[in-house]
C-alpha cells in the first residue's frame, strides 16, 4: 500500500493527523492518540 492510500485518523489531543503504522495494524481501531505524548495528556483533550 502506498503512503498517500494508509488510513488517517485526528489525534483529540493536538488534532494533528496521523496516519496508520505497522506496529498499530493489529490495533488500529483502538488507537486514539498520535504519540504517548498526547496520550498522556488526554485529560486536556479538548472538547468535540
Amino acid at each position: 500500500m502506498k503512503k498517500q492510500q494508509l488510513p488517517e485518523k485526528t489525534c483529540p489531543v493536538c488534532g494533528r493527523p496521523f496516519k496508520w503504522r505497522k506496529k498499530w495494524q493489529r490495533t488500529w481501531e483502538e488507537v486514539k492518540f498520535c504519540s504517548d505524548r498526547c496520550r498522556m495528556a488526554k485529560h486536556k483533550a479538548r472538547p468535540g
